[in-house]
């Protein structure tokens, strides 16, 4: 389980330079990498540049969303013996004085005859 965490929070860090490479890359104004190709480049021009440089943001931040979603599924915990020491506590403390005491069952009502 470890190793998976250890992979999954690798890949989270690289999609997250990734995804601020690709926003500074980015001009709100339409400026940016995409304004230093040419015009009349059809095949890949600005527009396409434009295009590809915001569904790679979305992308990479809809992988960084999952992942992150993953890992706190394969986070390694020891809650086992914790939850078992704090329970314990739990159940060997002593009421304090004037607290009431509830009963542990409801006790059974006698139903009247009609």
């Amino acid at each position: 389980m470890q190793a998976a965490y250890i992979t999954l929070s690798i890949i989270i860090v690289i999609a997250s330079i990734l995804l601020t490479l690709v926003v500074l890359l980015q001009n709100s104004k339409g400026g940016g990498l995409a304004a230093n190709f040419a015009a009349g480049n059809q095949t890949f021009g600005v527009r396409q540049t434009a295009d590809f440089l915001e569904k790679t943001t979305w992308v990479l931040a809809i992988v960084i969303i999952v992942l992150c979603v993953v890992a706190t599924f394969v986070i390694p915990t020891k809650g086992g013996a914790y939850q078992s020491r704090v329970k314990s506590q739990i159940e060997q403390t002593v009421p304090v004085e004037g607290q009431p005491e509830f009963p542990a069952t409801i006790p059974a009502t006698e139903e009247s005859a009609e």
